[in-house]
């Protein structure tokens, strides 16, 4: 059944001005971005699979999902053969979850380099991850500069096009919710509006609205190196797929 239907998206999206649908690999769908974004690409029309990199099975059921069962250090020969148009990384935790630099960096730099590294085997000319506002290589705070020192590298892979989306607190349902997020969700609406100018990429941001803008990013076709906050996080959640063209009948000669 599963192939059946593969094969009758694969009909559809060849057929004359309608863009061929692609395949994506995703790193991170286990988390809250990720899984969210998940949802969307394979709600999208954009997509005949979605290869799902997780370091443990998550049970979810689709027929345009694939998930596979991955060791990020050794990432590259894991997924050898594969080939993918677009990747979205949505890999990251926090220095309490992962309880020390040395970890905390691991997962958020090392397993994101081995993961565009072989995006970038398997063909991928597009990669598109979830980073922070404020990351700088330079920056005094650990954190910053480690999502820095992540862009940087991921950059550096080669692809013909990089989207970096750096959301501020993100907010959404979670199994277990932090202090500073519990306080974001009740203070949000009251403090975003204050948040302007300058200070506007530091508003709090539903975690849906950055899984449907990293959607956003892959239709938007931007080539190169872009970085979004909140106002164009915003605008990316709200791309929508390309509409096929009408077809025109011939026009009648006389004669």
């Amino acid at each position: 059944m599963r192939e059946k239907i593969l094969d009758k998206l694969r009909r559809v999206s060849s057929t004359p001005n309608i863009p061929p649908a692609k395949v994506a690999l995703v790193a991170g769908a286990t988390g809250l971005v990720g899984g969210l974004l998940l949802k969307t690409l394979l709600d999208a029309p954009d997509y005949a699979r979605v290869y799902a990199l997780t370091r443990r099975p998550f049970g979810r059921e689709h027929p345009k999902l694939a998930n596979r069962i991955v060791v990020f250090a050794r990432l590259a020969e894991q997924i050898k053969g594969l080939t993918a148009q677009d990747a979205y990384c949505c890999l990251g935790t926090t220095i309490a979850d992962a309880g020390s630099q040395e970890a905390f960096r691991a997962a958020d730099v090392d397993a994101v380099l081995h993961f565009a590294k072989a995006a970038r085997a398997a063909g991928v000319a597009r990669f598109i991850v979830v980073s922070s506002v404020g990351a700088d290589s330079g920056s005094k705070k650990f954190y910053l500069r480690t999502k820095g020192e992540m862009e940087e590298a991921v950059s550096d892979v080669g692809f013909s096009s990089v989207d970096i989306l750096q959301p501020s607190l993100l907010l959404g349902p979670r199994p277990s919710l932090r202090p500073l997020e519990i306080t974001g969700r009740i203070f949000a609406p009251l403090i975003n509006p204050l948040l302007t100018g300058k200070r506007e990429p530091y508003r709090a941001v539903p975690a849906e609205t950055v899984a449907r803008a990293m959607l956003g990013a892959a239709r938007a076709a931007r080539r190169g190196l872009n970085r979004y906050t909140f106002s164009s996080i915003r605008q990316l959640a709200e791309v929508r797929a390309p509409q096929p063209n009408p077809v025109q009948a011939p026009k009648k000669t006389s004669g």
